[in-house]
């Protein structure tokens, strides 16, 4: 069987970056099948790629895990290998990128910094280890390196951990914050399905956005064909999260939101 690595960075496709560590990691590992995941986050988003990454990887094979969001590269931060509690094994920058998908498979079994020079390349740029670092180790692993020859193991307590918000529920309503904004402009909240459960959101139920001075209304709803076009609706998206959504338009253009705004979702309206 093949042994399969999938990538998911912020690297893009109009340049080099992506081909280019795919050329790296077939040099070392020639039969390896590579699944993409993306290459289209939002530069420098590391809690996008985590969630990202959390989301996706029920559904891919078991295997290694090479994820890179890093706008600390050349810094401190160090460069891992962790292998989950269900045997996953992932590459990526000790800066939380790693944590969200390794914990939905039963936490950190060992985490080990990537610090052996034989599972890198000759010469280590500062300003690309994606290609220099991670996709070699990577690479290696696919071929059954154990991790523990990569480098120093390292206190998965001591690794680095993205500060997930939360959202409050209380007051008949829901403050929530933007997660994630997909390319057909979806907007993705820190909610899940039980959330509206627990507000008791069905439905038909319309509720009020209210995002600095702007407020609007929508309509929850099972799918898009619930609602006309152009409607502003809030449904439980297909990972079970709370998604803003319009049937056949961009909900993010018009509530003109990024990644990191809140957005009050109140539920006592006429």
């Amino acid at each position: 069987m093949p042994a399969f690595l999938t990538s998911l960075s912020d690297f893009g496709l109009r340049d080099d970056f992506v081909g280019t560590c795919h050329g790296v990691i077939k040099r070392i590992a020639p039969d390896v099948e590579i699944i993409d995941i993306t290459h289209g986050l939002d530069p420098g988003r590391v809690l996008q790629g985590a969630l990202v990454l959390a989301n996706t990887l029920p559904y891919m094979p078991p295997g290694v895990h090479l994820a890179v969001v890093d706008p600390g590269v050349g810094s401190a931060r160090r460069p891992l290998a962790l292998r989950d509690r269900e045997g996953r094994l992932y590459v990526g920058p000790d800066n939380g990128l790693l944590l969200p998908a390794a914990e939905r498979f039963g936490g950190i079994e060992s985490a080990h910094e990537l610090a052996n020079p034989e599972y890198a390349l000759e010469h280590v740029s500062r300003t690309f280890h994606g290609r220099d670092l991670f996709s070699p180790a990577a690479a290696h692993l696919a071929l059954g390196v154990d991790p523990a020859e990569l480098g120093p193991p390292i206190d998965p307590d001591a690794l680095a951990r993205l500060d997930l918000p939360e959202p409050d529920l209380s007051g008949g309503r829901m403050v929530a914050t933007v997660l994630y904004v997909d390319r057909f402009g979806n907007v993705q909240l820190n909610l899940q399905g039980a959330h509206l459960e627990q507000m008791n959101v069905v439905p038909g139920t319309r509720v009020e956005l209210r995002l600095a001075t702007a407020r609007y209304f929508a309509v929850a709803a099972r799918t898009f064909a619930d609602a006309r076009a152009g409607d502003l609706i809030l449904y439980e998206d297909s990972y079970g999260g709370v998604s803003l959504a319009i049937n056949r338009g961009d909900a993010a253009r018009l509530l003109s939101v990024k990644p990191g705004q809140e957005i009050r979702i109140h539920l006592d309206i006429p």
